[in-house]
């Protein structure tokens, strides 16, 4: 079966960027979980999407102008809080793979480190918009696995792959179909798409040798991939 990825922990099962997101998603059965990070006031990693608290939390404001600690007083929801990247890799590691997005290139020193330090090399894989910020990554580090994280569609997968240092290629799954991904394999490219929300979407992708499929469904998603498994059998 495809390696099933939770987007944000399992953003439409559980609050988003959340230990509770992350816990239920390798719970489920995923073999890892996607997040994202944001610098704090303090210079550490905050583990969540947008620039501001607005639309997670009950509070209002910029993440950069908190402290790590001012932010976990916050409910992300259901009482969550916002967690520091250091515990998600507590939780996580071990159990899945963890794809870190960093929002700004202002997060990669931190991000480097922490890997470096923790020895992290197999456990997670640096995606960004970024592609700059992906290529300095593996200059620096070489251990470090990288993701060059796109919404179109590549003329040349190979390329675009070479041109930021890496091997893996994170892509809008609408713009993915067999040719791209069997040109992308040829070339020694790996393919991870995002987000496969729904079965009947999902179902032209399980056989295209796909690195993984990112879900904000990872329950749902496992549940129907083993049905057609168990149906096949």
């Amino acid at each position: 079966m495809v390696n099933i990825i939770g987007h944000r922990g399992a953003a439409f099962e559980e609050p988003e960027n959340t230990l509770r997101g992350f816990l239920r998603a390798l719970d489920a059965g995923a073999a890892g979980v996607e997040l994202d990070v944001q610098m704090t006031k303090d210079g550490r990693l905050a583990v969540i999407h947008d620039e501001t608290v607005d639309r997670t939390t009950d509070g209002f404001g910029r993440v950069r102008d908190f402290t790590l600690a001012e932010l976990q007083k916050l409910d992300a929801g259901q009482g969550e809080r916002i967690p520091a990247l250091e515990e998600v890799v507590e939780l996580v590691r071990g159990r899945g793979q963890l794809l870190v997005e960093l929002k700004h290139p202002e997060s990669a020193p931190a991000l480097l480190r922490l890997c470096r330090e923790g020895g992290l090399f197999e456990d997670i894989r640096a995606i960004s918009f970024w592609h700059p910020v992906v290529k300095a990554l593996r200059e620096q580090e070489p251990r470090l696995r990288t993701g060059a994280l796109m919404a179109g569609c590549p003329v040349d997968p190979r390329g675009l792959a070479r041109a930021a240092l890496t091997d893996t290629l994170v892509l809008n799954y609408r713009y993915v179909d067999r040719d791209l991904a069997d040109a992308a394999h040829r070339q020694g490219v790996k393919v991870i798409v995002w987000n496969i929300d729904d079965p009947i979407s999902l179902e032209p992708y399980t056989d295209m040798n796909l690195e993984a499929i990112c879900t904000n469904r990872p329950g749902e998603i496992i549940n129907y991939l083993r049905r057609i498994s168990e149906a096949s059998q």
